[in-house]
C-alpha cells in the first residue's frame, strides 16, 4: 500500500510548494511529489501533517561521532548502531564518518572495520561512507589535531587506504601546498574521490591553482585554514573567488560569525555550500570532558574546547545548523535545506537516489514544524522517529 503526508507544504528543495503531497510505494521509493491537488487521485494510508513542512533526509557528510560516540573508537559495529537510530532524531537520514588516527596501521584497520558494516542495511540513518580528515594535512593549522598524527603526504599509504576502502571512501581532506600532495591528489581524482582542500595553510595564489585544478571541495570553510586579509586573501580568499568547487560550513554560530556565513553565502550561492555538523562525542550530551582524535575537550556551554581555548568540532547537529542558517545567515528555509540535503548528496556521488523529492528517489523524509523543529523521520518510507504530541 501507498504511504501518503498531505496537508503539508514540500522543499523538495529546488521548490517550495505551499499545498503539498508526497507518496511513495511499498518500496520505500517516492511515485509523487507535488501539489495535493494534482496528486488526489493517489490512494494509501495518509497522514495528515496539519501544515508541517516534508523536505528531503538531511545528509551529514562530515561528523566526528555524537551521543557520547566517537567513530573508530570502541565496538565499532555497536556504536554505529547506536549513533544511526539516534541522529534520526535530527531529520538526519544519511551521514559519513569522519575518521583518522594515530599512525597509517591504525587508520588501515579502522576502514577494514567498517566496510563491511556499510554494507548492511540500518534501521536507523544510513552510514554512507567515510571521509579521511588528515592525516595529511599541515601542521601549522592543524586545529584539534593531535599534531603527533599528521604527516607528509604518501603515494603509498593513500593507496593502501583506498584499497581498503573498497570504493567507500568519498572524501579526503589534504593541504594542496604540503610536499607529495599533488600526487595524492591525482590518485584520488582518478578513484573518483573527492579531493578537499583543508588545514591549510596555503597563499593565496596555491590555494587558487588548487580549486582550478585538482580540489573541488574545501573542508569546514574559514576554519584552520589562512584568513582573509585584504593583502594576503589566503586560502578563504581563494574560496570566496573560486568558481564550480563546493564548499562545507559549520553553521552552529560558533566557528563562523553570522556575517561571515551571508559573505560565503552571497558569492558561492545556495547550490555550492554544503552545511555539515563536524560534531564531536559531546554533541547530544551534557557539559563534560570527552576524546576527539587522541586529545581531550572540554565542553562548556555547548562549545568544545581543547585545553588552549581552539575549537574542537562542534556539538551541533544538522538540523541546528539548517536553523541558524535561516534565523543567523537570512537564507530561505528551502534553500539552507538544499544545502543539507541535495548538496551534500551531490558532492558524495549518491543524488542520483537520496538528497530530494522526486520520483524514484527513496522516500527519506524530514519533517520539520513551524518553528523549524524535526518531528518525523523516514527512512525508506519507514517512520523510524516521531516526536510525541507534534504539530
Amino acid at each position: 500500500m501507498n504511504t501518503i503526508l498531505t496537508s503539508c507544504q514540500l522543499a523538495t528543495p529546488f521548490e517550495t510548494i505551499s499545498d503539498g503531497l508526497v507518496a511513495w510505494d511499498i518500496r520505500g521509493k517516492i511515485i509523487y511529489a507535488g501539489s495535493e491537488k494534482e496528486g488526489a487521485h493517489i490512494t494509501g494510508n495518509r497522514i495528515d501533517l496539519k501544515g508541517m513542512t516534508a523536505i528531503p533526509g538531511l545528509i551529514d557528510i562530515h561528523v566526528h561521532g555524537g551521543y557520547g560516540i566517537a567513530f573508530g573508537l570502541g565496538n565499532l559495529s555497536e556504536e554505529l548502531n547506536k549513533y544511526s537510530s539516534w541522529i534520526t532524531h535530527f531529520g538526519v537520514t544519511g551521514f559519513v564518518l569522519s575518521i583518522t588516527g594515530p599512525d597509517p596501521d591504525f587508520i588501515l584497520q579502522t576502514i577494514r572495520t567498517y566496510i563491511p558494516l556499510f554494507e548492511k542495511e540500518f534501521a536507523g540513518a544510513q552510514p554512507l561512507g567515510l571521509h579521511l580528515e588528515g592525516p595529511f594535512i599541515n601542521p601549522k593549522k592543524h586545529g584539534a589535531f593531535n599534531p603527533a598524527w599528521i604527516h607528509l603526504p604518501s603515494l603509498k599509504e593513500m593507496s593502501a587506504y583506498l584499497d581498503a576502502g573498497k570504493g567507500w571512501i568519498r572524501q579526503v581532506s589534504l593541504a594542496p601546498e604540503m610536499e607529495g600532495a599533488d600526487q595524492v591528489a591525482d590518485l584520488l581524482n582518478n578513484s573518483g574521490v573527492r579531493v578537499a582542500l583543508a588545514h591549510s595553510n596555503a597563499d593565496f595564489e596555491t590555494a587558487r591553482r588548487a580549486l582550478r585544478g585538482k580540489y573541488n571541495h574545501v573542508t569546514h570553510t574559514f576554519n584552520a585554514q589562512s584568513p582573509l586579509h585584504h593583502r594576503k586573501p589566503g586560502v578563504v580568499g581563494a574560496v570566496l573567488n573560486s568558481e564550480g568547487i563546493s564548499a562545507e560550513l559549520i553553521a552552529d554560530g560558533v566557528h563562523v560569525h553570522p556575517a561571515a556565513m551571508r559573505i560565503l553565502t552571497r558569492c558561492l550561492g545556495a547550490e555550492r555550500i554544503v552545511l555539515i555538523s563536524d560534531a564531536m562525542p559531546g554533541a547530544g550530551l551534557p557539559d563534560g570532558t570527552y576524546t576527539l582524535l587522541g586529545q581531550q575537550v572540554a565542553v562548556q556551554n555547548g562549545e568544545a574546547l581543547l585545553p588552549n581555548g581552539t575549537l574542537a568540532g562542534s556539538t551541533a547537529t544538522l538540523d541546528a545548523c539548517v536553523r541558524n542558517m535561516v534565523e543567523l545567515a537570512d537564507v530561505p528555509f528551502a534553500n539552507a535545506v538544499r544545502m543539507a540535503s541535495y548538496n551534500p548528496a551531490e558532492v558524495i556521488g549518491v543524488d542520483d537516489h537520496i538528497g530530494s523529492l522526486a520520483p524514484g528517489k527513496k522516500a527519506n523524509i524530514a519533517v520539520f514544524d513551524k518553528n523549524l523543529n524535526v518531528k518525523m523521520t523516514f527512512i525508506n518510507g519507514s517512520l523510524v522517529y516521531e516526536e510525541n504530541n507534534y504539530g
